[in-house]
Parts: structure tokens; sequence; C-alpha cells
């Protein structure tokens, strides 16, 4: 799978997620990545998470997550 392929995915999936277990995307959420990453392994969209990427696949998804989730100042 391509990177941005990826990415597109990742970004959906953190909006669909949000809205099943309650959490907005707004910085006072302070959503789980860890949460999010295993809801995508149960869901069966693990394979997004399987790309190439210089800084690894799981911390470019975490990237997205917090920006998604407007959790920058995490980083």
């Amino acid at each position: 799978m391509k990177k941005s392929e990826a990415e597109s995915a990742i970004r959906h999936l953190c909006h669909v997620w949000g809205d099943e277990v309650g959490k907005p995307r707004a910085a006072e959420s302070e959503p789980s990545f860890f949460a999010f990453k295993s809801w995508v392994d149960q869901k069966g969209y693990g394979h997004y998470l399987n790309f190439r990427s210089v800084r690894g696949a799981s911390a470019d998804a975490e990237l997205w997550f917090d920006e998604e989730f407007k959790q920058q100042w995490r980083n």
C-alpha cells in the first residue's frame, strides 16, 4: 500500500472511530491513539498501517491521528 493511500484511509477512520466512541475532534478531547490502533486492528483495517515510511508507519499514523483530533501539541 502506498503511504498516500494509507494516510487518506487513516484520516477517514479517525472520524469513524471518533463518532463510534464519542470523541469529538477537538483539542480538549484527548483521544488515545493506542485505543484507535486497537480498534483499527479489531475492525480488520490493520492493513492500512502497513506501508513504507522513514519514520515508521505507526509513527506517521499517530501524527495523522493527532492532526485529525487537534492534538499536535503532543508531538
